[in-house]
């Protein structure tokens, strides 16, 4: 097995205006630190930072310059961070880190944007009863995949030669029915079979797709509707492969888009992919697709749970040949004395890396957790 690396994630404010955080870095023996250059809305906290304790991320934001000669005569046009100071605060922040010895993941969130797809909903997810879930962009439709090939371009474009070394794409795919934020009153509410269901974007480049496969789009929401019911049945198999195909394909679409872009601008620089081994995941990270390992350097797995389950996933994404990156928040309310057993038992599964969550938000309680951490995964 390779010789695993350990990273943790962080904001551009994060770094900016701390000159404390590239010694957190290492005193946390991360390998590198991975960068948000494009991120979606959030409130922050900044419990290590010396000047502010919280950042109201109002919008969906890309954290480079805005060029709007790159973006002449489209609808999907990225909003600038104008909450962070500094015309270039992503570029501030890698030029930093890159001033101080610590290698940089470019961190890039993509068809995630709650914004765009409040303003266009038409070109957002729609489900079976015709609601759209502005948050999450359809894949399927050709502005978003030029939207996310322009936006990974210009996330990169003009970075110091040598900072970045690594990309880590988030959100390369489909987001489904469930969203973790703006107050979120949904937990409970639907069982598997129901949001898996209510998950299949039917927006009309969606339906196209169907129809152009065979399957007739009416028949389809109609067998959606009876499996989003409380106690509906699953989708029959042969229907339910078409639609699972049809979003794989505009995944795949969207993804090839995205490397082209990013290997044009940062040419040789590895891709991670945030992944799922379940084909049908929908969120940051998608399903896997048949194509995807084959395209990208690596793979990126959510590993927060301290269950099994996590271990499985790791093993399931370690079958495609790829180095597998283990994702693991040691945020509260994750256990920190689970927390080392569970990073040794990821490193078993055959995780080579590690990404820990997160080195901007942590309570400084934690923060002597994150080289605990390192130190047992590597061990």
């Amino acid at each position: 097995m390779v010789n695993p690396t350990v990273s943790a994630h962080a904001y551009p404010w994060d770094v900016l205006d701390d000159p404390a955080f590239p010694e957190r870095a290492r005193d946390a023996g991360l390998d590198a630190v991975t960068l948000a250059l494009s991120y979606h809305s959030t409130r922050a906290a900044t419990p290590l930072h010396p000047h502010r304790r919280f950042v109201d991320v109002r919008r969906s934001a890309l954290y480079r310059p805005v060029d709007h000669r790159a973006w002449t005569g489209r609808r999907l046009v990225p909003s600038p961070a104008e909450w962070v100071p500094g015309p270039d605060p992503g570029g501030a922040a890698v030029e930093a880190l890159a001033a101080a010895g610590i290698p940089v993941n470019a961190w890039l969130v993509l068809a995630h944007d709650s914004r765009l797809g409040t303003l266009h909903p038409r070109l957002a997810v729609t489900n079976c009863f015709g609601e759209s879930y502005p948050y999450a962009l359809c894949p399927a439709q050709p502005e978003v995949r030029d939207y996310c090939a322009t936006l990974a371009a210009e996330a990169l474009r003009g970075l110091t030669p040598g900072a970045v070394r690594g990309v880590s794409l988030e959100s390369a795919g489909q987001l489904g029915a469930v969203h973790l934020g703006c107050h979120e009153k949904t937990d409970g509410a639907y069982p598997a079979t129901a949001l898996k269901a209510l998950s299949v974007c039917c927006c009309a480049a969606c339906r196209a797709r169907w129809r152009a496969a065979g399957l007739e789009p009416a028949e389809a929401v109609a067998l959606l509707r009876r499996s989003a019911a409380a106690d509906g049945p699953p989708v029959p198999e042969a229907p339910g492969a078409v639609l699972l195909a049809a979003r794989h394909a505009a995944a795949d679409e969207l993804r090839g888009q995205v490397l082209a872009a990013v290997r044009a601008t940062l040419p040789g620089v590895p891709v991670t992919l945030h992944a799922h081994p379940d084909p049908w995941a929908t969120g940051p990270s998608p399903g896997l697709t048949a194509r995807a390992p084959e395209e990208v350097d690596a793979l990126l797995v959510p590993c927060w749970p301290t269950g099994p389950g996590s271990a499985a996933l790791v093993e399931a994404a370690a079958r495609h040949g790829l180095p597998v990156d283990a994702y693991v928040t040691a945020q509260p309310p994750a256990d920190p004395e689970r927390l080392p057993a569970h990073v040794r038992g990821l490193r078993a599964a055959g995780a080579s890396r590690l990404s820990l969550y997160h080195l901007g938000l942590l309570p400084p309680p934690r923060l002597p957790l994150l080289a605990r951490l390192a130190k047992e995964f590597r061990s």
